[in-house]
């Protein structure tokens, strides 16, 4: 199967083009620009190097989340819309598996963090590929002490490392191992080879992203409406 992979669901954009178990091409970026600015310009280029056209695709792979939520809006829209012109599927591949599986192996338990903001993760937990937990959005103290009973090392990957690491240092002691920074991100490839191992092909017009909790501004506007107020206007 020849696909494009696409990521925009955390701070790292990504594309590749893969054909089968081959990465032709990938490319990564992060930047001080929005994901909109970096990532139709990353598929031309990642398929101009990989000596492909867009419709010699056979499905297009897009990481539906959990992740920030523009970003994750971003991703799925250019997969719809790319998928709807060259009149190919879609695959959805979940964000935390990826990052997981861009981590590389490991003897324990992966645990692939993403920074929810105001103290929480977007969590899950893989051991050996095989998942462990659902997706939840949780408090960093509730994931450690819902992860500590599965196993007796765990290795933490993912963009909330860099802002929890050191309550996780303080929780878990040497239990708990970091993945190194080239590996503490999602790679387009990983999710691409997800996708190809799923086949789980969808119409465009079913590809949704999947976000674990409402985006501040719809929790806002029902906020507002319980206490019997209106958005300004």
């Amino acid at each position: 199967m020849k696909l494009l992979a696409i990521d925009t669901s955390g701070p790292v954009c990504g594309v590749a083009v893969m054909d089968g178990d081959q990465v032709l091409s990938e490319f990564t970026a992060r930047n001080r620009l929005t994901h909109s600015t970096s990532l139709m310009p990353m598929v031309e280029a990642c398929l101009h190097f990989a000596g492909k056209k867009l419709e010699e695709m056979d499905a297009i792979a897009a990481v539906t989340g959990p992740g920030s939520f523009t970003g994750v809006r971003i991703g799925v829209a250019t997969a719809k819309g790319l998928a709807h012109g060259a009149g190919l599927p879609c695959i959805p591949v979940n964000a935390l598996e990826a990052i997981s599986r861009s981590a590389g192996t490991f003897d324990g338990v992966v645990c692939p963090i993403q920074d929810a903001r105001a103290g929480q993760v977007y969590g899950a937990a893989f051991r050996n590929g095989v998942r462990l937990m659902a997706d939840e959005p949780r408090v960093l103290s509730d994931y450690l002490a819902e992860i500590r009973p599965l196993g007796e090392r765990f290795l933490f990957t993912g963009d909330g490392v860099a802002v929890h690491r050191d309550q996780i240092v303080s929780t878990m002691g040497d239990r708990a191992a970091f993945a190194s920074p080239e590996r503490c991100y999602l790679r387009p490839s990983a999710a691409g080879a997800i996708a190809m191992e799923s086949g789980e092909k969808t119409d465009y017009l079913n590809l949704q992203a999947t976000y674990l909790r409402p985006p501040n501004a719809q929790k806002n506007k029902k906020l507002m409406e319980a206490m019997g107020l209106t958005e300004a206007k």
